[in-house]
């Protein structure tokens, strides 16, 4: 599995009326989007749950890297470059990926978390699979997955969830505005079903 991430910082009182009716019209596309668990329309609006500047974005969660590449190379980043420009997109590698019992996914919090130089690689992954399960266990979250970046060494974990978030300063919180969810429910429940 692939996590994919990108962010578009908005400028100062910029107009959220187009990126909510972007969201209104592209959110179907994906809700039926093959080799997709789920896709995030993402909002952090200055002054909300901790955020400084207003950015969108959109997190992926792809069920492999073909269709990672296919979205890619078959223009799907075009409509992002055409409005925002090219930004970076983060990936990473999914280490573990639960659906959990909640329903209604109205946040989603990242976490990212530096891997020691000195850490045993084969117990930290397990580790923070182990802690995923856990969380995925709650009664308010809807996904949770944990990732790693090979390149920087860093854990990523992202809870998708119906709960407002605590306002952990190690988290960035998101306002979901769409949750396209075409293969969510294929993933495992957290108690391994």
């Amino acid at each position: 599995m692939i996590i994919a991430h990108y962010a578009n910082r908005l400028p100062k009182n910029y107009d959220l009326g187009p990126i909510r009716t972007l969201t209104r019209e592209r959110g179907p596309i994906w809700d039926v989007r093959p080799e997709l668990y789920f896709k995030a329309f993402l909002l952090r609006e200055a002054g909300r749950f901790g955020a400084i500047v207003t950015s969108f974005s959109s997190l992926y969660l792809w069920r492999q890297g073909g269709a990672y590449r296919d979205w890619l190379v078959s223009g799907g980043y075009k409509i992002v470059t055409d409005r925002f420009g090219r930004g970076e997109i983060e990936t990473r590698f999914a280490l573990d990926a639960r659906k959990g019992p909640g329903h209604d996914a109205r946040f989603v919090t990242m976490e990212d978390l530096d891997i020691p130089p000195d850490a045993d690689l084969t117990a930290a992954f397990a580790r923070e699979i182990e802690r995923n399960c856990e969380i995925a266990a709650q009664s308010d979250t809807v996904a949770a997955v944990v990732g790693v970046d090979t390149r920087n060494w860093k854990f990523t974990r992202i809870l998708i969830s119906t709960n407002e978030p605590n306002g952990s300063e190690n988290t960035v919180a998101h306002q979901i505005l769409h949750l396209a969810q075409p293969l969510l429910d294929t993933l495992p429940m957290a108690d391994g079903q």
